[in-house]
């Protein structure tokens, strides 16, 4: 059976299950079995290539010692395991432990079993065992599948908000080219996908020795606030080979104050979605200066990303299109943005990219710490001809980026040119403008949608005209009641 046959089949098994309700639970309910097969994996290689190495798990807990036999407990004895062993105790795991042992006290924290038919859950972690997580075809296939779960998050109600499209990703970690060794942040992490792309970048770009792939591990910072994302990150970072994962913190980035980041939490590079359209707690935006103060959550992430960056250092970051037009504090970000930093590009995308989860404009900004900006780039992104809008089951592709890669000229993005998707503003032109950077395409023309007064009276026309058939339906209706 084929790793995604297996998957489809454990899905299966658990739709049939009363405690498990909807998406974001059975992918919750998934992951954190998944967590603890995978760490037991990697604790019997780990046991057997390195010396006195002991699994951070206490032997009762571990996936081999109560999952592994498939004759093994089962039923109400299995529910009772789970629920009055396994989680009580992984949740309390002593911090002496080491990291590992973090991980997956910080992960089972916020964890839950919704399964409630012990039979059903035996069958699930038959099928599991199925999986050899050392076996680096297997592993790499499970990847893709488990990729595929994280995108079906789009669809789990506010679940999505935590998944950015895998071409958003891939195209802004290219466009930047992390090297190892080179300090690497997302401070909203969400299901981690920045990481993995950074990771699966370097390792086919600059990863030519061990020792780079251990400064490649060791150079990764990440925050996530919210626990079924966090939990989705870690093991999406054992998946792509990271043994110690305790890197990604369960925190809120912004709770901390800015004036608290000081250099030696600067970093190389920033890559984030960061979350909009919500509003922080109140009180988080005391930690930010008097003129940077807002409870706009992507507003207080972009004032922190540029405190956060290393002079040289650089950044791709999403932001929806209000943070492109908006006045205010907005404008103040805007203007301190441009004179700390080089905002040398915007890509701005249709409002389909982040469908079904939300249909808002949003654009992709490149910028560097260091030099203030001159001029700004601008490339407009388009839905591939003979379409009219991304959608789930025809989403954007890696390959749509690729006439702007072509375009944008290499790391030093020299021999750029205007064209039919691509203008530019100088800064002296965006500072008279107030700092709107909500610059449409010039070489686009308006759709001509005709006089004002001529649609208004089509308008209350075509009001008039629906009135009158409603009129007559419901006569109609009447005259055949009373009959």
């Amino acid at each position: 059976m084929s790793v995604g046959t297996l998957v489809k089949s454990i899905q299966n098994i658990m739709r049939q299950d009363v405690g498990v309700d909807g998406d974001a639970q059975r992918i919750s309910q998934l992951c954190w079995m998944f967590l603890l097969k995978i760490i037991d994996d990697q604790d019997q290689e780990l046991e057997t290539f390195k010396d006195g190495y002991r699994s951070p798990v206490p032997a009762p807990l571990r996936w081999r010692n109560w999952a592994a036999d498939p004759e093994g407990i089962t039923g109400d004895e299995l529910v009772d395991f789970v629920n009055g062993d396994l989680f009580p105790q992984l949740k309390e795991l002593p911090v002496r432990a080491g990291p590992r042992a973090g991980v997956v006290r910080d992960v089972f924290e916020d964890a839950y079993n919704y399964m409630k038919s012990g039979h059903l859950l035996r069958q699930v972690v038959n099928k599991i065992n199925g999986i050899d997580f050392n076996n680096l075809a297997d592993r790499r296939h499970f990847g893709d599948i488990y990729e595929q779960l994280l995108n079906d998050l789009q669809s789990a109600g506010n679940a999505g908000e935590y998944y950015t499209p895998r071409a958003v990703t891939s195209f802004m970690v290219r466009m930047i080219d992390p090297k190892p060794g080179e300090t690497l942040l997302d401070p909203a992490c969400g299901t981690g996908g920045f990481l993995t792309c950074a990771i699966r970048h370097m390792i086919e770009h600059h990863v030519k020795r061990p020792k780079d792939e251990t400064r490649m591990q060791a150079s990764l910072r990440a925050v996530e606030k919210k626990p079924l994302p966090h939990m989705l990150a870690v093991t999406n970072m054992l998946l792509h080979g990271i043994e110690d994962p305790s890197f990604l913190r369960h925190d809120n980035t912004l709770a901390r104050p800015y004036i608290s980041w000081g250099r030696d939490d600067r970093v190389d590079i920033v890559l984030t979605n960061p979350p909009f359209g919500g509003k922080e707690e109140d009180g988080i935006e005391s930690n930010f200066p008097q003129h940077f103060r807002t409870r706009e959550t992507a507003d207080l992430f972009l004032a922190l990303i540029i405190r956060l960056l290393k002079p040289g250092g650089r950044a791709a970051v999403v932001l929806p299109d209000g943070s492109l037009f908006g006045e205010g504090v907005k404008t103040r970000l805007k203007e301190h943005l441009m004179e700390e930093c080089n905002l040398h590009t915007i890509v701005r995308l249709p409002n389909s990219v982040f469908r079904p989860y939300a249909s808002i404009g949003t654009n992709l900004l490149f910028f560097e710490k260091g030099e203030a900006t001159r001029g700004v780039w601008f490339w407009e992104h388009l839905v591939p001809e003979g379409r009219k809008a991304y959608s789930m089951t025809r989403p954007i592709r890696v390959e749509h980026f690729d006439d702007c890669a072509d375009w944008w000229g290499g790391a030093e993005r020299t021999g750029r040119e205007e064209g039919d998707r691509a203008w530019r503003a100088s800064a002296d032109d965006i500072k008279a403008r107030g700092y709107n950077l909500d610059i449409k395409n010039p070489h686009t023309e308006e759709e001509d949608l005709g006089d004002p007064e001529t649609l208004l009276e089509r308008l209350n026309s075509a009001e008039a005209e629906m009135v009158s058939v409603r009129d007559q339906l419901k006569r109609i209706l009447t005259e055949a009641l009373l009959r």
